[in-house]
């Protein structure tokens, strides 16, 4: 059985499933390329979906090419979170689901990351969360980068969507995993170089110590994502390897 097959309580992963050649050789040799991530991580964070539209065709073959426990996070447009910011997007939801709905089971959550920008507006925030409740039941997911959002909590927290534990943090709260707590969602993009630096051995061991004590506390098919998004010089999928390790020696 490989590795991503096995019932997991970290859904651990990187933002995309490219490969680095560096990274080869932890891989299978044959198949696609997510089919040949799959095998050795649990989950992924697919990006794209952020700035272009995909057909509900591809997420359907995507969905087939990885194995039944396998779970993909779907980055809601930007459309809807930079342009409309969160305003209005009613037919853009509804769109963007009949998408990535084609995921099917392995839809596994909505990541909602916001511009820096956007201040927290109670009556646009709930409208949104409202137009996208009514149609989307499933785990979600938001990444506020403005501190505003913290008064966003009981609503959160009501409409069951968590807040996003980023490295690094925005604003200081934003460290540490918030909203709705049923399940915890980190989103490491790489310290202190965005997008490009790789966590050393120390941060990889208290990180590990904070995914198992969730996971000593939190109902037995609840599971806590772990994505790497230090992608641009290919750390992540090494990150995402070196972290797996130590987990299963817990």
């Amino acid at each position: 059985m490989s590795i991503a097959s096995e019932k997991s309580s970290v859904l651990l992963g990187t933002a995309g499933w490219s490969l680095p050649r560096e990274q080869w050789s932890a891989f299978p040799a044959e198949g696609t390329h997510l089919q040949r991530y799959a095998a050795r991580l649990p989950a992924v964070e697919i990006n794209s979906s952020f700035y272009r539209a995909h057909r509900p065709t591809t997420y359907a073959k995507w969905a087939e090419s990885v194995p039944v426990g396998f779970r993909f996070s779907v980055k809601v447009p930007k459309q809807i979170t930079h342009e409309r910011r969160l305003a209005g997007c009613d037919q853009l939801i509804e769109q963007f689901l009949n998408e990535c709905g084609h995921l099917a089971d392995k839809l596994g959550c909505l990541l909602v990351q916001l511009p820096p920008s956007l201040v927290y507006e109670p009556s646009v925030a709930q409208a949104f969360i409202d137009s996208l409740r009514a149609r989307y039941d499933g785990l979600v997911v938001i990444e506020p980068r403005h501190p505003s959002w913290l008064d966003a909590e009981p609503v959160l927290q009501h409409a069951r969507i968590a807040r996003v534990a980023a490295d690094p943090a925005p604003f200081p709260a934003a460290a540490e995993p918030g909203g709705w707590d049923g399940f915890t969602y980190h989103r490491l993009h790489g310290s202190p170089r965005i997008y490009y630096s790789s966590y050393g051995d120390d941060w990889l061991d208290g990180l590990t110590e904070r995914l198992a004590e969730r996971s000593a506390t939190q109902p037995a098919d609840t599971a806590s994502w772990c994505i790497f998004d230090n992608t641009a010089s290919g750390a992540a999928a090494a990150n995402a390897l070196a972290l797996q390790h130590r987990l299963k020696q817990i």
